[in-house]
Formats: structure tokens, C-alpha cells, sequence
């Protein structure tokens, strides 16, 4: 038998709108991805986590330099794995995790900030092709609005909404409250959404946007 964990009666719990962990229907997929095309991005639809993992490898070259974001979606599909643990590529994390906060906080804020390649997510995306991040440090936004020499991001299909409004508040009632529990459980502090990024076009060719028609991440 196994004895169920008590919960921490010290961790602010906020409300969860579940709404906004359901999975979209194909056809708002569909329309999200022809959005993104129309502002500039190269959408790609996949049907579901290995392929969108399988696809987001293919897309980076051998022996780049490959930053990645917090992100729950790219570890789910096992990419942080492979891109930190395979040797083909130079992953920034496990260099930036090495180096010592006290003392080289510049160079790994500079290690960070313009990859050849970052890979990531975001929280939401409307059916006409705006992306919406959220961050509590920014370290991930610098990269993705400008940084980075290419940006490749995976969305699951639970992060198409109808428009910016609905985008907002699904950062707001459901990916912030389950990102503040899990950062006070890691870290003992509160989460904040303290800086966002709405991704209304990029030049073409350089961010792809590969979106799944499961679910993946938060």
C-alpha cells in the first residue's frame, strides 16, 4: 500500500481553470498553424510528442550551440535529454550550470543571452498566430525575441486559444498557478509573472513552430 503524500500546508495554492488544460480541436490547430504562417513563422503540425521531439532534432545542425528555456514541454518529450547528454550538440545548460553564480554571473548571462539555436515553448497561441511567454527572469524572452540565431518552439495542442485576451488569462488562471507551486516546492519562493512576450511575426526562416495535436507541457 502506498501512503499518500501530505501536502505542504506552507504552499500558496491559487485556483486552477482546468478549462485551459483541454486539448483543442483539430481544426483550431489547423487554423493556429495557417496564422503563424501568415505572420511569418514556419509552422509545422506533428501528432504528438516523439514526433514533435524526432522533428525538433532533425531541424538542429550538428555541433551548434543550443540554449534552452525552463520548459516543461521540452522535458516531457525528452529533448532536454538528448540535446544535453548526446554530445552532438553544445548545450549551453550544462555549461552555464557549472560556472559559479557568485563570480561569473556575466559571462553566464552572456553564455545565454544569443545561442545559435534556442529551443523552448510558450504558454499560449491564438488561432491567428500570436505566441504569448510569460517569465518570472526574462532569461528565456531575450533569446527568443532577438537573441538567438534561430528559434524553434513546440507547442501542445491544450495552448491554442481563440485571441490575445484568451491568452492572457490562460497564463494567468492556469499556467502561472501550477508554475508558482512547483517553484515554491523547488525553490521556496513565489513565482511572478513579471515579464511577457507576445510574438506577433518574425522574418521567415528563422522561428519554427512545431505544434502537436496532443497535449504536451503545461
Amino acid at each position: 500500500m502506498t501512503t499518500p503524500m501530505t501536502e505542504n500546508p506552507t504552499i500558496v495554492r491559487l485556483p486552477v481553470n482546468q478549462e485551459f488544460a483541454l486539448v483543442s480541436d483539430p481544426s483550431a490547430v489547423d487554423r493556429a498553424a495557417a496564422g503563424l504562417k501568415a505572420r511569418g513563422f514556419d509552422a509545422r503540425i506533428v501528432p504528438d510528442g516523439d514526433a514533435a521531439r524526432e522533428l525538433l532534432l532533425s531541424l538542429i545542425p550538428d555541433g551548434a550551440e543550443v540554449g534552452e528555456g525552463a520548459s516543461a514541454t521540452i522535458d516531457e518529450i525528452g529533448a532536454t535529454e538528448f540535446v544535453e547528454q548526446s554530445g552532438r550538440f553544445n548545450a549551453v545548460r550544462p555549461r552555464t550550470r557549472a560556472m559559479d553564480r557568485a563570480t561569473q554571473m556575466n559571462e553566464m548571462r552572456k553564455l545565454s543571452a544569443a545561442p545559435d539555436v534556442q529551443i523552448n515553448s510558450v504558454q499560449a497561441v491564438t488561432e491567428d498566430g500570436r505566441m504569448v511567454l510569460a517569465s518570472f527572469s526574462g532569461s528565456q524572452i531575450g533569446p527568443i525575441a532577438s537573441g538567438a540565431g534561430r528559434v524553434i518552439l513546440v507547442v501542445g495542442a491544450q495552448k491554442i486559444v481563440p485571441d490575445l485576451a484568451t491568452a492572457f488569462r490562460r497564463v494567468e488562471e492556469y499556467n502561472y498557478p501550477i508554475v508558482d507551486v512547483r517553484t515554491q516546492e523547488a525553490y521556496g519562493i513565489r513565482s511572478a509573472i513579471n515579464k511577457m512576450l507576445v510574438y506577433n511575426g518574425d522574418f521567415p526562416g528563422r522561428t519554427t513552430v512545431i505544434l502537436s495535436r496532443e497535449a504536451l507541457g503545461v
